[in-house]
């Protein structure tokens, strides 16, 4: 399950390339990891026109804003490609739970209650949380809901956000951990040892007809 590498974030961009270049339904995630990735994925300059991109998280914040994952994805990739994917941000500025309706509707509208993501990435924070549901808040127990809003954080930023939940990450065909650095090896270990950590919102992430790739650098390596 865990893949060490030395360069995880050059496989996670190759792995969006081919996703986006197949016109798939692609879920992106925050993170200074991923940021990188991106970068590298733009530096490939593929046609990126047949995908469709979403977010599995954001701050509710308007895009400008320096919190915003979409505008951390923007600036590092999508802006940069010269044949763009359709975009389906997390409108932030609506506040956490207006956003978090709209998003879901859009889910549903798109892809119905079980939205199959040909590639969803996710990062896994020193508290193993993923996406925006953190340990022992009630968000990561939620099963009805695709999208909910989340009015308090379990780290800082200390923003309120709008997250996708454990039943909507687990519909995907292929999810995608990138993970680096020495302070996330004890979050990995939670997640992915033998066994699992079951308060590690990691550890509930399994996909229910899909595969589940966890691409660590040697620093995360548990």
């Amino acid at each position: 399950m865990i893949e060490v590498r030395d360069d995880p974030a050059a496989d996670v961009a190759e792995l969006l390339e081919a996703a986006a270049v197949a016109g798939g339904h692609v879920v992106l995630t925050g993170g200074t990891s991923p940021q990188r990735a991106y970068e590298l994925a733009a530096e490939r300059a593929a046609d990126w026109s047949r995908a469709t991109v979403w977010f599995g998280d954001d701050r509710a914040v308007p895009p400008g804003d320096p919190h915003s994952n979409f505008g951390m994805a923007d600036a590092a990739l999508l802006s940069r490609l010269g044949r763009p994917p359709r975009v389906m941000r997390m409108e932030g500025e609506r506040g956490p739970m207006e956003g978090a309706d709209a998003y879901e509707a859009q889910v549903r509208a798109e892809l119905g209650d079980q939205p199959g993501w040909d590639l969803l990435l996710l990062g896994l924070g020193p508290d193993s949380h993923v996406a925006s549901l953190f340990p022992g808040r009630p968000e990561l127990d939620e099963r009805a809901r695709l999208v909910v809003g989340v009015p308090e954080a379990g780290m800082e930023p200390h923003v309120p956000r709008i997250s996708m939940t454990l039943p909507c990450i687990n519909a995907a065909r292929h999810i995608v951990f990138l993970v680096t650095g020495e302070s996330k090896a004890e979050a990995v270990r939670r997640a992915f040892g033998d066994p699992p950590d079951p308060t590690s919102p990691g550890a509930r992430v399994r996909p229910a007809a899909g595969e589940l790739t966890v691409l660590v650098d040697r620093a995360a390596a548990p």
